[in-house]
């Protein structure tokens, strides 16, 4: 039916027919790019950025679904002849399948009126005088009535909705009916066969000569769909939000795990060994991976034992997160008290390979162990699966020959040797995790040897002869091998012998 005006409105030109069929192509044109789109966005469902992705062109099919409705009505109303014999709205092609409800409770009633109605708007006429009620085909299918039913009176109308949505829906009402204002709003309808609808309601009072009320006018529209999508867009981005600060959160918990057990020696630090036994010079970095939120298990740690002697010690444990800083600062904490309880760095090696392989969360690590006796100058160490110290003499260095070893946690039945090495004053060691340089392209530099890190570092032995201090050998290797593009974390431990 067509729509009254209010009295002082001026009715505007009505579009020709070819406008509305090129918008309607233009529109189905959108729809076959969009659906492209879809496509891409279905892939990894799991993936909550690719839900982001699939929840914001659900809702863009929802809106062009809706413009397509809207446009084949308005064809329809401009050439009703043409579109009984041909028609060309666009609910004659497959955007109508992705209309349907697919919520518990908004099951369609079968056959074309269903699909009809989806996303269709149905006007209305209430006259105030003769208390007829005037409704379009469109507004019987949305509400589920037949003809035969007939129309809803103003009176009937909030018995269809919830109970919540009727005060509103009555307030709308009367405040048009009265004060002449005109409705904007939704409700909620209980259709006879059960199922839930939303629908859009706008209006405006039509008036007489003498400016009284004569009767209330209204376009109603289905936006059941349209409200899912929007939904369910609003929960896949708190899902999102929630993801997010759960993930920050972990990441402070990670970031100050770390922070407290590993020794307080930030950026380039001096390690302050006391008494006269103070024989080694020592100084420790860890860099950061380019993402930044990649806390690892990586650990560095130097610290004087009960017999005089002090442990160097690096590793790495898999993983990232809080699962990976508490495990090395369960591992680390280890590693302290067995070398403050006199054991050697092979026997120390195979105790937390057993304590790891048996430890309620497994994971695998990689470590470094060094015992140095500042009297006699000797180095004692042990390796897990891990790259050797270097060792720089009068500008030239190389890698100590590694005893046997592999990873921690990787099987009971480990075996790790343990080796010693004569040091000299001025001799430099150089224990770093793996990730120090490049990442290697062979498998064995990825279980311990190091052949990838090494030629890196030992071109630096120039540089660190003519270094006076550990601080200063950190910094060469900072500006040498420290790049924004990072992929991993990683630990460095520099000891200059006295």
């Amino acid at each position: 039916m067509s729509s009254h005006l209010h009295v002082h409105h001026v009715a505007d030109p009505s579009p020709a027919p070819g406008v509305v069929d090129a918008l309607i192509s233009q529109t189905r044109e959108l729809r076959g790019q969009l659906d492209a789109v879809r496509l891409d966005s279905s892939v990894e469902a799991e993936d909550p950025h690719r839900r982001w992705q699939r929840a914001l062109c659900d809702l863009a099919v929802h809106h062009l679904d809706n413009l397509g409705e809207h446009l084949g009505q308005l064809k329809e109303e401009l050439v009703p002849e043409e579109s009984a014999a041909c028609p060309t709205s666009m609910s004659d092609t497959s955007m109508d399948n992705t209309s349907m409800s697919d919520e518990p409770g908004e099951e369609m009633p079968p056959g074309p009126v269903g699909v009809s109605a989806l996303g269709r708007a149905g006007s209305a006429e209430w006259n105030l005088l003769t208390d007829e009620v005037t409704w379009s085909d469109e507004l019987y299918q949305i509400f589920g009535r037949t003809h035969t039913d007939g129309p809803l009176s103003l009176d009937e109308l909030p018995s269809w909705l919830f109970a919540d949505d009727q005060q509103a829906l009555t307030a709308m009402v009367t405040a048009c009916l009265v004060d002449g204002r005109p409705i904007d709003g939704e409700f909620r309808i209980v259709r006879p066969d059960g199922s839930v609808r939303t629908v859009h309601m706008v209006g405006e009072p039509v008036l007489d000569a003498n400016g009284g009320t004569a009767s209330m006018w209204a376009v109603l529209r289905d936006v059941s769909e349209l409200r899912r999508s929007q939904r369910s867009l609003r929960e896949t981005r708190d899902s999102l939000q929630r993801r997010r600060h759960l993930a920050q959160a972990e990441h402070r918990l990670a970031t100050q795990l770390q922070e407290a057990v590993l020794p307080p020696w930030h950026d380039l630090l001096r390690f302050p060994l006391g008494g006269e036994s103070a024989a080694l010079d020592l100084a420790a970095h860890h860099f950061s991976s380019s993402a930044g939120r990649l806390i690892s298990g990586d650990w560095y740690d130097a610290m004087q034992l009960p017999d005089d002697t002090t442990l160097l010690t690096v590793g790495d444990l898999t993983g990232h997160g809080v699962a990976a800083a508490s495990g090395m600062a369960m591992l680390l904490g280890a590693l302290r008290g067995m070398a403050v309880a006199g054991m050697t760095p092979g026997p120390l090696m195979s105790a937390l390979n057993q304590m790891l392989e048996h430890s309620m969360q497994p994971a695998l690590g990689s470590a470094l162990c060094c015992r140095y006796d500042t009297k006699t100058r000797t180095l004692t160490w042990s390796q897990a699966g891990h790259p050797a110290p270097l060792l720089f003499r009068d500008g030239t260095g190389r890698p100590l020959a590694q005893p046997e070893g592999m990873l921690l946690g990787a099987t009971s039945s480990a075996v790790y040797g343990q080796a010693t090495e004569q040091l000299l004053p001025g001799d430099l060691l150089v224990l770093h995790t793996d990730g120090i340089a490049p990442r290697p392209a062979s498998f064995a530099d990825a279980v311990g040897t190091s052949e990838g890190a090494s030629p890196r570092l030992l071109d630096l032995g120039a540089r660190f002869a003519a270094c006076r201090s550990a601080q200063d050998c950190v910094r060469v290797i900072a500006e040498e091998l420290d790049t924004p593009e990072r992929e991993y974390s990683t630990c460095l431990l520099v000891a200059q012998v006295s």
